[in-house]
């Protein structure tokens, strides 16, 4: 079996994704103080509790991978 390496480009879309992950929980988070339907808040502690399992998951790939 072959390890996993990524190209350039596509370590640098994972930094993109990362990006765009935390720029969505930091916002998730920030706006659940304003929102006062229940539905709602739980609805976005679930995109919130969501977005930490993928920046966890795409933190996994910056070092286990080499670049080519």
């Amino acid at each position: 079996m072959t390890p996993l390496t990524l190209a350039p480009h596509e370590m640098m879309e994972i930094h993109e994704m990362l990006n765009f992950k935390t720029i969505c929980l930091a916002k998730s988070k920030m706006m659940q103080g304003l929102v006062f339907d229940q539905e709602l808040k739980a609805l976005m502690q679930k995109d919130v509790e969501q977005s930490i399992k993928a920046l966890q998951d795409l933190q996994s790939l910056y070092p286990a991978t080499p670049i080519q």
